[in-house]
């Protein structure tokens, strides 16, 4: 009995020897103040065409970094724009995808908890690993779409 406890100690011993930080996975994440340069390059786009919108940009646990609501806009495009944002960093695809296959007849779309079939939300990735999103609400999708994608160029490779 006491030969099978040292033996198991043994083992445990070896096995936590060998593990080091080279072992630990190291992954990209984004800080305040990228997702503010992802959403003040956003809101520059919004400006151009005085379009007042909400701008949120979540990490890639779905967890809000940074959310703003530019003047006079409707306080109902806070929830869709984190519901856009929330859409694209769970499901690693830009909102539209579902807005697509909506149209296109895909009914199904609309079971798919969380899937928002409206433009406007965007993952954000840095070595093809996502890593966040960007959403943005208060005029058409396709505005939204828009202004998004430039908040997306404001990335740092």
């Amino acid at each position: 009995m006491l030969h099978r406890i040292l033996t198991t100690v043994s083992l445990i011993l070896i096995m936590t020897q060998t593990l080091n930080a080279a072992d630990l996975a190291t992954k990209k994440s984004l800080t305040l103040a990228v997702a503010k340069q992802i959403a003040a390059a956003a809101e520059a786009e919004a400006r151009a065409n005085k379009w007042n919108v909400v701008i949120t940009v979540l990490d890639d646990g779905a967890n809000i970094l940074y959310l703003q609501r530019m003047d006079d806009t409707q306080i109902g495009s806070v929830d869709v724009a984190i519901a856009k944002a929330t859409s694209a960093v769970k499901f690693r695809r830009p909102t539209k995808v579902f807005e697509d296959a909506l149209a296109g007849g895909r009914q199904a779309i609309l079971k798919l908890p969380g899937a928002i079939p409206v433009e406007g939300g965007l993952p954000l990735e840095a070595g093809g690993v996502v890593i966040g999103a960007i959403g943005v609400s208060g005029v058409t999708s396709q505005q939204d779409g828009q202004i998004a994608a430039a908040g997306v160029k404001a990335l740092p490779k």
